[in-house]
C-alpha cells in the first residue's frame, strides 16, 4: 500500500469521525473463563483462543501464555502496525523492519517476598530495527509519529484509570 492508497482507505472514516466524534468511540473488550484444575485462564478472541498461566518464574510449566509477555506481544502489534502506516503516509521505505519490545520486572514482587519489589513490568524497551535508506530525521519523525499515535504506547505511557470488581454469575454459570 502507498500514501495515497492509505489515505483514500481512511479519508471516509475520518469523515465520519470529524462529523460524529461519537462514531469514532469503540469498546475494547476481552473475556477469559478461569480453568478448574489449575491456575490458567482460557481466552477466546475472534482471532485466536489459548490459555494463559503462570510464568515459568512464578511456578508455571512454560507451556501456556504468560500475561506479561501478552501484554509485550500487543505493544509489537500496535507499534507495528503504526510504525507501518507512519511510514507508508511518510513514503518512507524500507527493505525489512523488526519490531523488538523487551520488558524487566521481579518475580519476587508478585511472590509477596520482597516489598521493594515491584509486582509487574517495571522497564519497557521498543525498537525498531530497519533496512532503509531513509535519513536519520526522517527516521526520528517515524519513530516520533510511532509514539504518538501507537495506543499500547500510550496507554502504557500514560495509564487510564482502571477499576476492579466482583459480581456473582447467575445460577449456572455465565459464558463470557
Amino acid at each position: 500500500m502507498n500514501a495515497e492508497e492509505l489515505r483514500q482507505l481512511q479519508a471516509p472514516i475520518k469523515a465520519l469521525y470529524k462529523q460524529q466524534p461519537e462514531a469514532a468511540k469503540h469498546l475494547f473488550r476481552a473475556c477469559g473463563t478461569l480453568l478448574p484444575d489449575r491456575p490458567s485462564v482460557r481466552v477466546e478472541t475472534g482471532f485466536a483462543r489459548y490459555d494463559a498461566g503462570l510464568h515459568e518464574k512464578a511456578g508455571g510449566n512454560g507451556e501456556e501464555a504468560c500475561s506479561g509477555d501478552l501484554l509485550l506481544e500487543s505493544l509489537v502489534a500496535c507499534a507495528g502496525v503504526t510504525f507501518n502506516v507512519v511510514a507508508t503516509a511518510m513514503a518512507v521505505p524500507f527493505r525489512s523492519a523488526k519490531v523488538v519490545v523487551e520488558g524487566e520486572g521481579d518475580f519476587r514482587g508478585t511472590l509477596g517476598l520482597a516489598k521493594d519489589a515491584a509486582v509487574g513490568i517495571t522497564d519497557i524497551r521498543l525498537r525498531f530495527e530497519v533496512d532503509t535508506d531513509a535519513g536519520d530525521d526522517q527516521l526520528a519523525t517515524l519513530l516520533r509519529l510511532t509514539e504518538r499515535y501507537c495506543v499500547i504506547f500510550q496507554t502504557l505511557r500514560t495509564p487510564p484509570r482502571l477499576s476492579a470488581s466482583v459480581e456473582r454469575a447467575a445460577a449456572g454459570g455465565s459464558q463470557p
